[in-house]
């Protein structure tokens, strides 16, 4: 899926971003959108809410900070990748939604897939995962402790850091 990863890899150029950890925040503002954090369903990480006029990405105030971060990165690759599904409230709305839930991270989907891998490339960028990897490694710590320490570098899960070390093939370096 090389289309997410240009456009993630585009807005961190544009944004000048060139280490961890990836301000997720100001790339939504920058990218017209507004975050806010909710009381969601507990199974619902985020939604994606846009309208002629407005985009707001709602996350679950009560999961975690990385799950957070994720699911608004999560959100911005439906942004920019993907033409939302009509919302539809007892009359017809003229907007678009997309919805992060449990189901999104099992990869069932087309646009699922594409907007993780946005959101793993926004966050984890291949070169700046090398960078920093290298300078980890120098410390000799063990695997489970170098992933725990990229993760934090980047403010990421360490499931999600892992998950990008084997994507990338680094895992074995580890």
């Amino acid at each position: 899926m090389p289309r997410a990863d240009d456009e993630a890899l585009r807005i961190l150029r544009s944004a000048a971003i060139t280490a961890p950890p990836v301000d997720v925040d100001r790339l939504a503002r920058e990218l017209g959108a507004t975050v806010l954090k909710d009381d969601l369903d507990p199974e619902v990480s985020g939604l994606l809410y846009r309208r002629p006029d407005s985009t707001v990405i709602a996350v679950n105030r009560d999961h975690a900070g990385t799950r957070r971060r994720f699911t608004i990165a999560h959100e911005l690759g439906h942004l920019r990748l993907h033409d939302g599904r009509p919302l539809i409230v007892d009359h017809v709305v003229r907007a678009r939604v997309n919805l992060r839930d449990e189901r999104s991270s099992l990869a069932t989907s087309r646009e699922e897939i594409e907007a993780n891998r946005f959101a793993a490339t926004l966050l984890m960028p291949p070169d700046f995962v090398h960078a920093q990897m290298h300078g980890v490694l120098k410390k000799g710590l063990g695997e489970q402790a170098t992933i725990e320490a990229l993760a934090r570098k980047f403010g990421v899960s360490t499931q999600a850091m892992e998950i990008r070390l084997t994507n990338l093939g680094l895992r074995a370096a580890v």
